[in-house]
């Protein structure tokens, strides 16, 4: 017969040893939430110390854990290249140190091109880069540089063609420039190249060849742009050679007969 919840009720009080063990058994312990308290705790000091670590790189630290470069401090830089051309060499730079920069990379392209081994297209360059003031005597180093006997060496004629079948490669590319002196109405700026130079065909004996230089260019500020008046050249700094497979005859001819070159900005 079931007791009603009107009636008393009659609590037992047990002995001592019988109690603990009731007690216990009615509030199980939590396995899971202590450990999930304990790697919480850990976490946390972890992060604490890593933060107090940040920056404290010291001379004992080695150089792969000292701080490295921002991702901006080694991109790209500088302003959009000039829009005008003469002769199909960008002109018109701005009378700025990044113009002097931009301007020189130009030209070291210009002074490495192909048609700096005929006597018509190299006096055609040398009048559209170089200062008038310094034009003739400029353009009569470049022809005693440009001789035949240097042309010869490269595999071309007297008037700087290649031999028919062949192409006459002369590209080069600027890697980067510094301004190593600079003033306001003048400015001398390194510009790191590499280049190609060679006879692109199946009959070449001289095939096109990567090679490494540092082109110096001293240049004048003549009122409305950045001209040439003087320049060196020196090699390297040459990288370590890449584990590549030179491409094929053919395949050179048809990238450089493919793909064009570019204006450069700093």
């Amino acid at each position: 017969m079931p007791v009603s919840d009107d009636q008393p009720h009659t609590r037992t009080r047990l002995p001592v040893g019988e109690q603990s063990v009731y007690q216990a058994s009615g509030r199980q312990p939590r396995p899971l939430r202590t450990l999930l308290t304990v790697l919480l705790v850990v976490a946390l000091l972890v992060l604490a110390i890593s933060i107090a670590n940040r920056g404290k790189a010291g001379p004992d630290t080695p150089s792969a854990d000292r701080a490295k470069p921002s991702a901006a401090s080694t991109a790209a830089s500088g302003q959009e290249p000039v829009s005008t051309t003469s002769n199909g060499i960008a002109n018109g730079y701005p009378h700025t140190d990044q113009g002097a920069q931009s301007a020189a990379a130009n030209y070291a392209v210009a002074l490495g091109s192909a048609e700096m081994f005929r006597t018509d297209t190299r006096h055609t360059v040398v009048a559209t880069i170089a200062d008038p003031t310094v034009t003739p005597a400029l353009q009569a180093r470049l022809d005693e540089a440009f001789s035949a006997d240097t042309t010869a060496r490269f595999g071309l004629d007297a008037q700087g063609k290649a031999p028919k079948g062949l192409t006459f490669v002369s590209r080069t590319v600027p890697v980067g420039t510094k301004t190593t002196n600079s003033a306001d109405t003048a400015t001398k700026v390194d510009v790191w190249c590499t280049g190609l130079v060679g006879l692109a065909g199946e009959r070449s004996t001289q095939p096109v060849a990567e090679n490494w230089y540092t082109l110096t260019l001293t240049m004048r500020w003549t009122g409305s742009d950045w001209k040439l008046t003087d320049f060196s050249r020196q090699s390297g700094p040459a990288p370590v050679p890449g584990d590549q497979q030179a491409a094929t005859a053919e395949e050179i001819t048809g990238a450089v007969q493919d793909f064009g070159g570019f204006r450069y900005a700093r």
